[in-house]
């Protein structure tokens, strides 16, 4: 036997540095622990992964198609608001300049009167139009409709 072996511990085990023995049976308690793999640490398995994934999956299948069309909304509503900003700026242009319905007006005529030109936020660009006519987007036409009513 081995000098620094204890021969009243049961299974090799060490004496613990409290200075307290093991009794016989909590020294097969913890050897059963050491066996079993009780001590372990549980992972997810692959299914488990895969339902998540799939979880993942149909809520994004789900909201992809309404962030697009809330983006198409706003992006429209935005133009809409500019367009009235642009007729609302022509028509003060027209009445300062004392112009007749019909007098050719240009963004470039409105740029005093605005503190930055407004842009689409759709990639269109704007026509102001001869004063006395509404403003136009050139995504007016379907599925846009930046049209002002």
């Amino acid at each position: 036997m081995p000098k620094n072996r204890n021969p009243g511990n049961c299974a090799g085990l060490s004496k613990p540095k409290t200075g307290k023995k093991f009794s016989a049976s909590e020294a097969e308690i913890m050897l059963n622990k050491r066996s079993t793999g009780n001590t372990r640490a549980r992972a997810f398995t692959l299914v488990e992964i895969m339902i998540v994934v799939l979880i993942i999956g149909i809520l994004l299948a789900l909201a992809v198609p309404n962030f697009m069309r809330s983006r198409t909304a706003s992006q429209r509503n935005t133009c809409l608001a500019n367009l009235k900003q642009i007729d609302s700026t022509k028509e003060q242009f027209v009445m300062d300049q004392k112009l007749q319905n019909g007098a050719a007006v240009t963004m470039t005529d409105l740029a005093p009167y605005l503190k930055q030109t407004p842009t689409c936020p759709g990639g269109g660009t704007y026509t102001v139009g001869a004063a006395g006519a509404v403003p136009t987007c050139s995504l007016s036409a379907a599925p846009d409709l930046h049209v002002l009513p």
